[in-house]
């Protein structure tokens, strides 16, 4: 009867294990060219559809971005955005139906399978606006990503050179 009891505990284990590896589902959105990089957190897309076809700027939902005046911080999350799009069409995932004060649309932006904005903070090239990631579709994943970096001191949190001042914090005070 142990033996039984273990094997079931140990299925039970192993299935929670395998998927929580799975992949999320397939992204879904409109598939866009990248016109350009604007910064580590804004892209210009050109779309063939509505609405209606155009340039569009995306902002990604969740994270925050070095401002491109916070050096080196700014410009290396710029340049790790270009490089990871490099040419590649994106994915993009609304998460919010109105666009804002600047007429960015906030969305999550994937790359075949990989969040984009998960990819960003992983890295140290971006933070998580905490005060709303709990309540994102994605927040967990991002809030995890974050932690890996700052344990990792990667990025902002390189422990040689880290951020000192948010980007919030910095636009705060340049504005």
């Amino acid at each position: 009867m142990k033996i039984k009891g273990y094997w079931i505990a140990l299925l039970l284990f192993a299935s929670s294990v395998l998927s929580a590896c799975q992949p999320l589902d397939s992204p879904k959105g409109p598939l866009v060219s990248v016109d350009r990089v604007i910064n580590g957190q804004v892209l210009e897309v050109v779309t063939p559809v509505g609405p209606p076809p155009g340039v569009y700027k995306v902002r990604l939902e969740g994270i925050d971005a070095p401002d491109l005046r916070q050096k080196p911080w700014g410009e290396d999350a710029k340049q790790y955005l270009n490089a990871l799009i490099a040419n590649h069409p994106i994915r993009i995932e609304p998460a919010r139906e109105l666009p804002d004060r600047y007429d960015r649309l906030w969305a999550y932006v994937w790359l075949d399978k990989k969040l984009l904005n998960e990819q960003l903070t992983a890295v140290g090239h971006a933070l998580v606006r905490h005060e709303q990631a709990v309540q994102l579709k994605y927040g967990k994943q991002l809030i995890r990503a974050q932690e890996r970096a700052r344990l990792g001191g990667l990025g902002v949190w390189r422990p040689e050179n880290p951020m000192r001042e948010t980007p919030q914090e910095f636009r705060k005070h340049k504005q």
